[in-house]
């Protein structure tokens, strides 16, 4: 069984999408671990803000399964693929990590933003302080510790799970 960590966001009907997201993903794989949610400003266009949070799960599909499985729950989601990179959307599902596997196809992995965006830098190091990041070889805490974090302004906001089975 592998480890993965996914990266969930949305900046339409948020808390909607994010509670399918949850739903659908725990469906597929069982039991999450789950971060906080943080809301932070749209990054490289001028958007609503997201909500953001990353889950852990273990699976025996491969990385390419995984990775059309997330697409499949985005489409289910109402996400429109056709939409430009940055740009608003219901569900963005992002495979962060599969294990401490490090490859270029079907995705690349680790997933480049890790360590560049606080949304996903945050709730990683919240769930997997003490991991090390494959390449760069230290942990996802000490990346955050380090991090510039008036670079992007990001917050925890308190989350209710209500109407989800969590």
């Amino acid at each position: 069984m592998a480890t993965l960590f996914i990266s969930i966001g949305s900046n339409i009907d948020k808390a909607r999408y994010i509670r399918h997201g949850i739903a659908d993903l725990t469906a597929q794989f069982g039991p999450l671990q789950i971060s906080s949610v943080y809301e932070s400003q749209s990054v490289g266009f001028d958007g609503s803000n997201f909500y953001n949070l990353v889950c852990a799960a273990t699976t025996s599909l491969d990385v390419s399964e995984v990775t059309t499985l997330l697409r499949k729950i985005e489409l289910a989601n109402g996400r429109d693929r056709s939409a430009k990179k940055f740009s608003s959307r219901t569900l963005d599902l992002d495979l962060l990590l599969y294990d401490d596997l490090v490859i270029a196809e079907p995705t690349v992995l680790p997933r480049d933003e890790i360590d560049k965006n606080a949304f996903v830098l945050w709730p990683l190091a919240e769930l997997a302080p003490n991991f090390i990041h494959p390449l760069l070889k230290q942990s996802y805490q000490d990346l955050w510790d380090s991090f510039d974090k008036d670079k992007q302004s990001l917050w925890a906001i308190p989350f209710d799970w209500q109407g989800s089975d969590l």
